[in-house]
């Protein structure tokens, strides 16, 4: 059985469903309230599939407005409301519960602003990761966060997880590239965070918000700051033979003084399921690859990628394969890009999220190969090395109760070894209720006592996405007895 503990629902809740949808159905348009069991199927869980829950209702407003009427109705009656973006959260952050309503903001898709001047622009939140940029590239720009599903996952789930990607090593996450939100309070209320500009005066409310997984409002618009384009990129191929080389690699190519726009990791399980599904050209008998990239005027990037050959062939590297095509460059990103969906054509995985300081790598990678031998399950590494964020998927099947017990138990060890290193549970999947009973491992009673006093203060009835982020044995309100 499934380890992670919810709520049971409220029969309260439950007992008064056909008001709640009623309510609902005065405050948008009956067509965007979705009752029907099959029809909220798809709604029951996000990417994390181990879980699912019916939710009580779904609703999709198309307005600020709307999502304002809506937590105004649904706070009164008391009811739980589940923020929902794409649904693609590998920490079940956008589960449902059984007396809970999904409020999801993908109709809020637009393009409000765009000030190529002044370097922002002003979407909803509802607008898919990869749309902004597709948006402003024909005039030399893009927006810099590129999660790896950034094809389906919107501003709203980036801006709740802090969502990075694999060129945040240089231009940050997703905290680094909004200057301003439009969030909807519990009780209705529309507040603006921030403007455009990076230096608001007063609390630095934006650092709070983003990362907040929903416990705090609806964001329904945001400013991102969008950046020129460079001249051009390039990414190379080094392949190694031992695990701890390639890791080993990555700390020495930022000591040399070089940020390349990314470092992205995979070891040689990961290799052969992206290669057999992108045929990408990576090299099948390495046990170890990293993809670097770097960007700039020709003539810099032969710079930098001769230097990081010299680094490379320094640690161990027996390949050095650099792109020579924009198409060749474009399938290696698509092999890397798919690793997660090529992944999930073979088995069913779990993908942690957990952070460690680069240094530390060599280590870390020889102890999760450990771990998951331990358990009697397999693993692919597949992140991004550079910023020292970890995406073991451990690969186990799904039907077997026992093997998803041993596979929750392995990637537990592993977050708790990236802390024990001077790491922490998450770099941009967010906590949800994947990392909810690990949080006493990384904060003290102080730090999540804090935590949950701030979290009061947007919603002292603990109606916004309940039951996630924070262990239940810490939650000041009854939620009833744990499933």
């Amino acid at each position: 059985m499934t380890q992670i503990a919810m709520p049971q629902p409220d029969p309260l809740i439950l007992a008064k469903r056909e008001r709640i949808i009623a309510g609902l159905q005065e405050r948008v348009p009956a067509q965007w309230v979705i009752t029907e069991e099959d029809e909220r199927r798809p709604y029951e869980t996000d990417a994390l599939t181990a879980y699912r829950r019916l939710p009580l209702a779904v609703v999709l407003p198309g307005s600020t407005e709307e999502v304002a009427a809506i937590l105004s109705f649904l706070s009164r009656e008391r009811v739980k409301i589940i923020p929902r973006g794409a649904g693609t959260s590998l920490s079940g952050g956008a589960l449902p519960q059984e007396d809970a309503v999904v409020v999801g903001v993908g109709r809020l898709n637009k393009v409000l602003d765009v000030d190529f001047a002044n370097r922002t622009a002003r979407v909803q939140s509802g607008i898919t990761n990869l749309a902004v940029t597709t948006h402003i590239s024909p005039d030399g720009f893009f927006y810099a966060p590129d999660p790896s599903s950034q094809l389906a996952c919107t501003i709203a789930g980036n801006i709740a997880m802090n969502s990075g990607g694999a060129h945040c090593l240089k231009y940050g996450v997703t905290t680094n590239n909004i200057l301003g939100v439009r969030m909807v309070l519990l009780d209705g209320t529309i507040v603006d965070f921030g403007g455009e500009t990076f230096d608001q005066p007063g609390y630095d409310w934006l650092s709070l918000i983003i990362g907040s997984e929903g416990q705090f409002g609806i964001v329904t618009e945001a400013t991102l700051r969008i950046l020129r384009a460079a001249e051009g990129a390039r990414p190379c191929l080094l392949g190694f033979d031992k695990v701890e080389d390639a890791g080993a690699c990555v700390a020495a190519i930022i000591a040399s003084g070089i940020i390349p726009v990314a470092i992205e990791y995979m070891d040689q399980t990961a290799i052969r399921i992206c290669e057999d599904f992108a045929h990408a050209g990576y090299p099948l008998d390495v046990a170890a690859m990293l993809i670097v990239e770097v960007e700039g005027a020709d003539a810099e990037i032969d710079v930098l990628l001769t230097h990081i050959e010299k680094v490379a062939r320094e640690h161990g590297a027996r390949i050095v394969k650099v792109s020579k095509s924009e198409a060749e460059s474009a399938a290696i990103w698509k092999g890397r890009k798919s690793a997660f969906g090529a992944t999930g054509r073979i088995a069913d995985y779990l993908c942690m999220d957990g952070t460690i300081p680069t240094g530390q790598l060599p280590y870390v990678l020889n102890r999760i190969g450990e771990i998951v031998a331990h358990h009697r399950l397999r693993v692919a590494n597949v992140f991004h090395a550079g910023d020292g964020n970890l995406h073991p998927l451990i690969l186990f099947n799904a039907n077997d109760d026992d093997e998803l017990e041993r596979a929750e138990q392995a990637g537990n060890e592993i977050l708790e070894l990236c802390v024990e290193v001077g790491g922490c549970l998450t770099g941009e999947h967010g906590v949800g209720i994947e990392k909810r009973d690990l949080m006493e491992k990384q904060f003290t009673s102080v730090d999540l006592d804090q935590q949950i006093r701030v979290k009061l203060l947007f919603d002292p009835d603990w109606l916004l996405n309940p039951a996630k982020v924070f262990p239940l044995n810490l939650h000041p309100l009854p939620l009833g007895r744990a499933a």
